[in-house]
């Protein structure tokens, strides 16, 4: 399924694709493509990890008490907008899911190298693709991803996803690296998919 979906047409989900539940989009991404566009080339993975955060009610999330900055301004917008911000230097992309004023996002943590993998080889300085891309930071250096994308539709820009395949079994448990967020360090929103290598963490 995987090489018949590098002879498709690239186009996008369309956008009712991105107006499910967050907890249910978090798993309907696993087995997309994402893939970004640049003046270097184009490259893209298989979604194969995903977080949700689900906004106010949520002590981990960034719009955590309706918190609205210039960093989450984007989160109170439509669902299927990027959502990148900077962490330990490094980018994160995400998905705005969610009605509109309701801030939710869909954290990217890893993806399977599909598209221009020499590319993604190149920029992370590694022939190694697993751990090329096997974390949230690794992915958006791979792909190409920046703050500039901030804003982006993932229906209409150089960043965008494109339906792939459906995932036999996704496992589901506590997210990574929130541990000052109360009992929300605990809630199962990381999605994956069940004994893929390119996971961040099994």
């Amino acid at each position: 399924m995987k090489d018949e979906i590098r002879y498709l047409p690239l186009c996008p989900v369309k956008q009712r694709f991105f107006l499910q539940p967050t907890l249910e989009l978090a798993q309907s991404l696993l087995g997309c493509l994402l893939i970004k566009e640049t003046e270097n080339g184009i490259a893209g993975g298989f979604i194969v990890e995903t977080e949700a955060y689900m906004g106010p009610e949520d002590q981990a999330a960034h719009s955590h008490n309706n918190r609205r900055t210039k960093r989450t301004e984007v989160m109170f917008g439509e669902a299927g907008y990027v959502y990148t911000y900077v962490m330990h230097t490094h980018c994160l992309v995400n998905v705005v899911s969610g009605p509109l004023e309701k801030p939710e996002a869909i954290l990217i943590r890893g993806v399977e190298p599909f598209i221009g993998k020499d590319l993604i080889k190149v920029r992370r300085g590694m022939d190694n693709l697993v751990q090329a891309c096997n974390g949230p930071g690794k992915l958006t250096k791979a792909l190409g991803i920046t703050m500039d994308d901030y804003g982006k539709s993932f229906r209409d820009s150089s960043i965008f996803i494109v339906e792939g395949y459906t995932p036999i079994h996704i496992s589901s448990g506590p997210r990574v690296g929130i541990p000052n967020s109360g009992n929300a360090k605990d809630f199962p929103w990381r999605f994956w998919i069940t004994g893929n290598p390119f996971v961040s963490r099994p």
